[in-house]
């Protein structure tokens, strides 16, 4: 005998799915209207002929309702803005999932005299605050840089930039990486390993052939969780950034304080569909490898 569900449940179900997604939904409807402001809605640009502006200004439409994602290529500074971060975004997974894989082996499989510490430090830059650890990083790199730019001649001195921001998403995305490796290892078999070495593999091909497949679920899963909390990082690269590394969130905020346009809205219609495609990427990843 089935257990009839509860009506209050479904509404449950339907008030949170609403809260959680309808501010999405009305950002891509807003990415096609026909007005330049991003408040009022003056409908959906028309596949041909021209459409007014609020400023009575008539001009055409050859892209029809995707008038906004067409004007898109055509800012230079969001093109390089979205260069940068998605730079940023794949250097800084790259690096962070190799070492936070390397750090979850280490802490599951040894033991050594810091490993106590090594545990508890793992959570500290995801406990305090973004602000806290912005402003610690801003001040390491000052630090740095004012040291060795007395050592430096003027043309070769460090600054702010593209490097000081892939370090600092580095330092932030490790700790992910490491916890998620780590909770797929709490279920690893080390027997499977060890027949592996008594039939002739060396430690390197028993990590290539035998380790790394068994938890890739788990490194695929902390390397898309870095790559999203590199994406939408504002803070820590609101301090860490300089002349020529302006990311997507730092462009965003700058033009909130100036002028919304639905160009706005389509560019966080293509973002949300890259998040999508690459959750969807690792999913079918993760059920292959299942």
């Amino acid at each position: 005998m089935t257990k009839r569900r509860s009506p209050w449940l479904r509404l449950t179900a339907l008030l949170i799915y609403g809260f959680l997604y309808a501010p999405i939904l009305v950002l891509i409807i807003f990415a096609f209207n026909a007005s330049r402001t991003n408040i009022i809605f003056k409908g959906v640009i028309a596949e041909q002929g021209p459409y007014r502006l609020e400023q009575d200004v008539v001009q055409s439409a050859p892209c029809g309702p995707f008038h906004w994602f067409c004007q898109l290529p055509n800012n230079r500074e969001l093109v390089n803005a979205a260069r940068n971060t998605l730079v940023i975004a794949f250097t800084s997974t790259l690096a962070a999932t190799i070492i936070g894989t390397m750090a979850a082996l280490a802490l599951q499989r040894y033991h050594f005299p810091l490993k106590t510490f090594s545990e508890v430090s793992l959570y500290i830059p995801i406990v305090i605050p973004e602000i806290v650890m912005g402003i610690s990083v801003l001040t390491l790199f000052s630090a740095v840089f004012s040291y060795l730019n007395t050592a430096l001649p003027a043309a070769s001195r460090l600054s702010l930039g593209l490097g000081t921001v892939i370090v600092s998403h580095i330092a932030f995305s490790v700790p992910f990486v490491a916890l998620v490796v780590r909770a797929r290892l709490h279920g690893f078999d080390r027997s499977v390993e060890e027949a592996a070495m008594d039939l002739g593999a060396n430690e390197w091909i028993t990590f290539w052939r035998v380790t790394l497949p068994l938890i890739a679920p788990g490194v695929l899963s902390g390397a898309l969780l870095a790559f999203t909390l590199s994406l939408d990082d504002f803070i820590i690269t609101f301090f860490t950034t300089g002349p020529g590394a302006t990311t997507l969130p730092i462009y965003v905020y700058g033009l909130l304080r100036r002028i919304t346009t639905p160009e706005l809205n389509a560019l966080s219609t293509l973002w949300i569909l890259i998040v999508f495609t690459a959750l969807s990427v690792s999913q079918l990843l993760q059920r292959r490898s299942a």
